[in-house]
């Protein structure tokens, strides 16, 4: 069991720590920490205990932010500058009172917001709208681009989802550094196997002619699972998991080709996925009742819909979660595990609630709530 469990809840109004005893009970929340920033996505190091939180947007420009004690003090990386800077920069009184310096960012005015973070063999990774890759090798304190997906051949063609083309997922390979998988909205699944040097798209359908999902343009068609990815994990057993916009899929082959695995649930529309850390063939998603219906559960009835077979079938999982006149919305990074065993399932809604289950998705419990929209929820566990 770990020493200690904290999930970091990035939202509209700043990171928040929710810290739990070894038992997963006693649960605190402090916050709201990165300077109210709004914080798409955070990520910690289990061995140092070191958090890092990305976000911003139009008025801050893009950033990344890292606390080394445990949330109590931050340091902001600012990549890119914003609304606030051009205030700044033609006022004195305004510069002085947000402390404001003139040291130009790394990326001018290019990056938007950091949309996700991932950690991996000394590589701190962040995506960044619009659809960007950036690495660092020094625990976020400076960053480079990569320069292999900003000149893919393809880059002419990608095409914004509704929140922009965001970089929202990146996913690493436990033992060989040299292969990565990113998923761009809308541009679909990218994969290295040197290092980020080189990236292969990669959203062929395997089977395509089970697939009647062609009344959207972000559906399926053509052979292609649709481009609007919202979430990707990887398994143990190295099986990638999406929630797409129009259905979920799976791939045994490191994305080469992805399997219709949506049969079963209740729609085609939703945003996260998570995947049991000991158990590959154990997956969680939360259904949305359709991308022009609202996005709220179907029937205004909570549910996490679960399959103990790699998506073959589907259970829904109420017990402990609203079943009437319930109406949130859970985000594509706001769905997670810890890796305590049976692991902890955690998410977070647009309504400021936080979900655990400690059985496996079979009851749940509401460990925080009246937090501002949650945007992205991970756990940091510490052994």
């Amino acid at each position: 069991m770990p020493q200690s469990i904290t999930v970091l809840v990035g939202t509209t109004k700043g990171a928040f720590l929710i810290s739990g005893d070894a038992d997963r009970s006693g649960w605190q929340v402090s916050g709201p920490h990165c300077g109210g920033w709004p914080i798409n996505h955070m990520v910690g190091d289990p061995d140092t205990g070191t958090i890092w939180a990305g976000g911003g947007g139009d008025w801050h420009g893009a950033g990344v932010w890292r606390s080394e004690d445990g949330g109590e003090t931050w340091e902001l990386a600012k990549l890119s500058s914003g609304q606030m800077d051009e205030w700044a920069a033609n006022d004195a009184d305004f510069a002085a009172m947000i402390g404001w310096t003139d040291t130009p960012p790394p990326f001018g005015d290019d990056l938007h917001s950091v949309w996700s973070l991932h950690q991996a063999h000394g590589v701190l990774y962040a995506g960044v709208k619009p659809g960007t890759l950036l690495e660092s090798r020094d625990g976020g304190q400076s960053w480079t681009r990569n320069e292999g997906l900003a000149g893919h051949e393809s880059r002419e063609g990608w095409g914004p989802g509704a929140a922009g083309l965001t970089l929202h997922t990146i996913v690493s390979h436990p033992t060989d550094p040299a292969k990565l998988w990113i998923a761009v909205s809308a541009a679909g699944v990218f994969a290295s196997e040197d290092g980020g040097q080189s990236w292969d798209r990669r959203n062929r359908l395997s089977n395509a002619e089970s697939c009647a999902y062609h009344d959207h343009p972000a559906a399926p068609r053509d052979g292609q699972t649709g481009y609007c990815v919202h979430n990707m994990q990887r398994a143990g057993d190295g099986t990638l998991y999406q929630q797409n916009h129009h259905g979920v899929f799976r791939s045994r082959d490191e994305g080469r080709s992805w399997d219709d695995i949506t049969a079963g649930l209740p729609s085609t529309f939703g945003f996260p996925i998570a995947v049991n850390p000991h158990d590959p063939a154990m997956i969680w998603t939360i259904p949305l009742n359709g991308d022009m219906a609202g996005r709220f559960p179907p029937d205004a009835a909570a549910a996490v819909w679960r399959s103990t077979d790699g998506g073959d079938s589907w259970q829904a999982m109420r017990q402990g979660l609203p079943q009437t006149a319930c109406f949130f919305t859970v985000l594509r990074q706001s769905m997670s595990t810890d890796r305590a065993d049976p692991a902890g399932v955690y998410f977070g809604t647009n309504t400021g609630s936080v979900f655990a289950s400690f059985d496996k998705g079979e009851s749940w419990s509401e460990i925080a709530r009246h937090l501002p929209t949650v945007l992205g929820l991970e756990v940091l566990h510490r052994t």
